[in-house]
């Protein structure tokens, strides 16, 4: 069993408030849970009008599967015009850990 994480720490663009902050993370979560059956949600930077952290987790037998997923869905961040990607941290943990 593999399990694989990603941390986004994100800048989104004109944002005044946390309601439109919500409008511009929410999408991205439900998008990558949609597409890609992860474990996805906003964790940091909750207070923080124009930064947002966003965390996901998956779980695989096969550990080329899990870094596919892992790649398209920091693919899928990077690509969203509204936020810019300021870091992103993966790990990884197997059975030998």
């Amino acid at each position: 069993m593999y399990v694989g994480t990603l941390s986004f720490d994100l800048l989104l663009g004109d944002v005044r408030s946390l309601k439109q902050k919500r409008s511009v993370v929410r999408p991205i979560v439900a998008e990558l849970q949609r597409k890609y059956s992860v474990s996805a949600a906003e964790v940091d930077h909750l207070d923080l009008h124009r930064r947002a952290g966003i965390g996901l987790a998956v779980v695989s037998a096969d550990a080329g599967h899990l870094t596919d997923v892992l790649d398209r869905c920091e693919r899928l961040v990077a690509g969203r015009p509204e936020v810019e990607l300021l870091s992103v941290r993966r790990r990884f943990h197997g059975d030998d850990d």
